[in-house]
């Protein structure tokens, strides 16, 4: 019942956050907060003028001539949108300033977690039960690493599973980013649709990576991690191991429906041929549990030759059983460890797996980051060099596969890794070089 005019006085006090945020009260609201004269006066005081007519007093603004050429056969919101455009676009000149330096051993941005930073990225997790409803999940706890960041999310207010039917991982922006404050998860936000997974028969459909007193993990692919408390059959905290690379993508250019398309690869002149195969491949490899991290290495210069083309994929071996002098030891034992508000625990045998391979050109080819699992193999060790038991650890995808072979030393208390091969998909190689493998 308050005039509009009055109501206006009032809005003209607001912020761009606030204003947003009262237009999404009601209709009326809506269009009063959708003020030229309102909006203009914002733009005018955050950007510089370029115009005389935009050099009016603080006070001037307020009052407005309707006649104005700034504000005359303006659509109502124009100025509005205007400035959203503007604000938008600086976020996007700083992030990709950032992003522009690239690491010669990962071949990704250098300054990743300073981008994510200044785009306000977060992430949530938003869980939809079978009547529709969605449970939002904003609390988790970062861990940044060389290629990838893992986040984890814990809550005392998970819904019960049996009437959960799907999880959603959503990249979430402000829309106007604020740099001097943390962004409130209030105020007007953009979702990006990162992943879905269907949690119908979660501990049939996924694949088991572990447990420990209080947890067991499952993995969903690509790279979720969920842990149900053994006792309860419930969620205890939901994990993703993102990869750096296309993440500011993935976590921005989607729609809260629609996942981000990857652009595809552009070829250069090369030699490639399916009679001589890759050469030239760099692989950046990490393997950690959280906090701890036991392996981060670069291996360069592998190849795959004809021979090592078979059953639709290309073999690319980094460490040889047979060249011992190329084994490496890994730092720590082996242990995915996990935290909420009550519990904490440490699963054994699990870890996270990185691998970053780029092309001869330096370009990243094939990345992901992954929860795995390492399980005892039936095969007794026949290395002269090493008599403990040997260790596997296997991970596939659409677009290839991990073999890592390990060996674990009673007297040192370490793991060796003495074997570790990529297989790449043919249909890969042929769609990223245009080629017939």
């Amino acid at each position: 019942s308050m005039p509009s005019e009055m109501l206006m006085k009032i809005f003209s006090y607001l912020d761009a956050v606030s204003l947003l945020c009262v237009g999404c009260v009601n209709k009326h609201f809506y269009h009063l907060a959708n003020d030229n004269g309102i909006w203009l006066k914002i733009y005018s005081s955050c950007f510089k003028p370029k115009r005389a007519i935009w050099k009016m007093k603080s006070e001037q603004t307020e009052t407005v001539s309707l006649g104005c050429a700034a504000l005359h056969d303006r659509k109502p919101g124009y100025w509005k949108k205007e400035y959203i455009f503007k604000q938008v676009t600086a976020v996007k000149t700083r992030v990709m300033r950032l992003v522009k330096a690239v690491d010669p051993y990962t071949g990704l941005p250098c300054k990743n977690k300073e981008a994510m930073k200044a785009s306000g990225l977060s992430w949530i997790v938003v869980l939809q039960d079978k009547n529709g409803k969605e449970h939002v999940m904003e609390k988790a706890n970062l861990s940044f690493k060389d290629t990838s960041v893992t986040i984890l999310w814990d809550s005392t207010n998970w819904p019960c599973l049996d009437i959960l039917s799907t999880l959603k991982l959503f990249g979430v922006t402000p829309l106007l980013p604020d740099q001097s404050r943390a962004p409130s998860k209030n105020g007007p936000r953009r979702r990006s649709l990162i992943a879905e997974y269907h949690l119908a028969n979660l501990t049939e459909s996924s694949v088991a990576v572990g447990a420990d007193k209080l947890v067991q993990l499952f993995r969903l692919n690509p790279g979720l991690l969920v842990g149900l408390w053994k006792e309860k059959n419930e969620i205890a905290f939901v994990m993703a191991s993102l990869h750096y690379h296309q993440l500011l993508e993935r976590s921005t250019l989607g729609s809260a429906t629609v996942q981000y398309a990857l652009p595809p690869n552009k070829p250069v002149l090369d030699d490639i041929d399916p009679e001589y195969g890759l050469h030239d491949y760099n692989l950046h490899l990490d393997m950690h549990g959280g906090s701890c991290t036991y392996l981060c290495g670069t291996f360069k210069s592998l190849f795959c030759r004809k021979g090592d083309i078979a059953n639709g994929y290309l073999r690319l071996t980094v460490v040889s059983l047979k060249d011992n002098t190329k084994h490496l030891p890994l730092i720590g034992t082996l242990g995915l460890s996990w935290e909420t508000d009550v519990f904490k625990g440490n699963v054994k045998d699990c870890y996270v797996m990185d691998v970053t391979l780029l092309d001869e050109t330096g370009k990243p080819f094939w990345c992901f980051s992954a929860p795995v699992y390492m399980e005892l193999s039936s095969k007794a060790s026949s290395l002269y060099d090493y008599m403990g038991h040997i260790y596997t650890t296997d991970y596939a995808d659409s677009e290839g596969k991990v073999c890592v072979e390990l060996v674990w030393l009673e007297e040192t208390k370490e793991y060796f890794i003495v074997n570790l091969v990529l297989y790449i998909s043919t249909k890969k190689v042929n769609n990223w070089y245009g080629t017939n493998y």
